[in-house]
């Protein structure tokens, strides 16, 4: 009886699955760089839906003000979503961005963590690392961090330039 229980406390969560699982599949057999975009973007269009309806339209006026230039009221929208909601993965996200743009890597990173603590697919996340990786001098993390991106996004162009060409410069420099 105790491990029926057991299941059946559990049952719920094992029976919803990710609304994104199937368009990750997809993403993953996407035969050519094209047929990827449209879900690469269907994909960032679900990120961008917040817990709530508030969230959703906080998130896209922080972008929007990071698209103008207007980082400081970016950050401090970021901020406020992520106080109100810090299970929205996608606020921790563009906040993350917004930390590389001001060159914050440090704090970029630390949000890039909690980002893929809660969406360990973000393919967006993990190339923001391996630009980190990369400007920061740490070409076998950058590596790292753009092959997982293929794992998850196996069309990804920019991810297979970033390989070819880190691995070009450690070529050369061991010669």
């Amino acid at each position: 009886m105790r491990t029926f229980l057991i299941l059946f406390a559990f049952l719920p969560t094992m029976l919803m699955a990710d609304p994104l699982d199937p368009l990750f599949k997809q993403l993953a057999e996407a035969p050519t760089a094209q047929s990827a975009a449209s879900i690469e973007a269907e994909i960032w269009q679900a990120w961008l839906v917040g817990p709530t309806e508030d969230d959703t339209a906080q998130i896209k006026k922080a972008v929007r003000a990071m698209n103008q230039g207007e980082w400081t009221l970016a950050m401090v929208q970021l901020n406020q979503i992520i106080e109100q909601s810090p299970e929205f993965t996608e606020a921790w996200n563009r906040r993350a961005t917004l930390h590389f743009m001001l060159g914050d890597f440090d704090s970029s990173i630390d949000d890039i963590e909690q980002v893929l603590k809660r969406e360990p697919r973000h393919f967006g996340a993990w190339s923001g690392l391996g630009m980190i990786m990369e400007r920061t001098g740490r070409q076998n993390a950058a590596l790292k961090a753009y092959e997982r991106v293929l794992q998850i996004y196996p069309a990804s162009v920019s991810s297979q330039q970033r390989i070819e060409a880190i691995e070009a410069e450690m070529l050369e420099n061991s010669i």
